[in-house]
């Protein structure tokens, strides 16, 4: 994730440079270290699989997987999994895990938006929290798309934009501005851009909730800006006196949706959960 997740509107004549865009969202991914956040969404992936229906010999594949929660789920379903991302060093974290299982699955560096895979090549093609973030969301939606045989389905795990992530990086753009021209990727937790994106491929989809669970609020803050790239990349990229802003920002957001009652943090992040059926 990076800054474009704020839902602030690009300007109508903006032309982006989604290259560049992209070369920035690669190095704040490749930052911090995303699988200490990761390892703890991994449920996500489970139901994930669960609402896709996999079946055991089905060849899967995770697109822009990170730390492998969807790949681990799948292949602890005995799927035939390729897990793909473009940061290398989160799909050694994917291998590292999947090792420690004695998994079997292929672990393959590869762009969203351009998947180095023939046609109709897998029956499931599955992302968590991972595709929503690329630059140039037709072009990403339509390569799922062709590598998904007719009859198979994709599966989606995408933020909405009122959600806790969602507010969390309209927060964050109040500080680090949006990239010009690029649509925010919480869109992709709306039915109204999933039917633009795969509405030749029948989506449908049920909001679920994530609970995000730390020892406290400055626990949770601590965590993301230490490990979780594009926190710890806004916060290294502004003064003192505005990281301070940020931080009481955050911390009154968490305030308002915390339902803990205790000290501890217990916060519902709501998600849509999406399956699109290749007609």
């Amino acid at each position: 994730m990076d800054e474009t997740l704020t839902m602030t509107p690009p300007p109508a004549a903006a032309t982006p440079d989604l290259a560049a865009v992209k070369a920035r969202q690669q190095s704040t991914w490749a930052s911090g270290d995303y699988a200490v956040i990761g390892t703890t969404l991994q449920i996500v992936g489970e139901n994930l699989c669960e609402a896709v229906d996999l079946r055991s010999g089905e060849r899967v594949l995770d697109v822009a997987a990170g730390n492998g929660n969807a790949t681990l789920a799948a292949a602890r379903r005995w799927g035939d999994v390729t897990s793909t991302d473009y940061v290398p060093a989160l799909l050694e974290r994917g291998r590292a895990r999947a090792k420690a299982e004695g998994l079997d699955v292929t672990f393959q560096p590869a762009d969203a938006e351009a998947l180095p895979f023939a046609d109709a090549s897998f029956d499931v093609v599955l992302s968590t929290f991972g595709v929503m973030f690329t630059p140039d969301q037709e072009r990403a939606a339509s390569e799922m798309m062709r590598v998904c045989r007719p009859g198979g389905r994709i599966g989606l795990a995408n933020w909405t934009p009122e959600s806790f992530i969602g507010q969390v990086f309209k927060t964050i753009g109040k500080y680090v501005p949006p990239a010009p021209g690029v649509r925010s990727p919480a869109l992709w937790g709306t039915a109204e851009r999933l039917k633009e994106l795969f509405g030749a491929g029948s989506p449908s989809w049920n909001e679920r909730h994530f609970t995000f669970r730390y020892r406290s609020p400055a626990h949770w803050l601590s965590v993301f800006r230490t490990w979780y790239g594009p926190v710890q990349k806004t916060f290294a990229n502004l003064p003192e006196d505005k990281g301070r802003e940020l931080e009481q920002d955050l911390l009154a957001l968490i305030g308002r949706l915390n339902i803990s009652g205790d000290s501890t943090m217990v916060l519902p992040s709501a998600y849509l959960e999406v399956v699109v059926t290749k007609r």
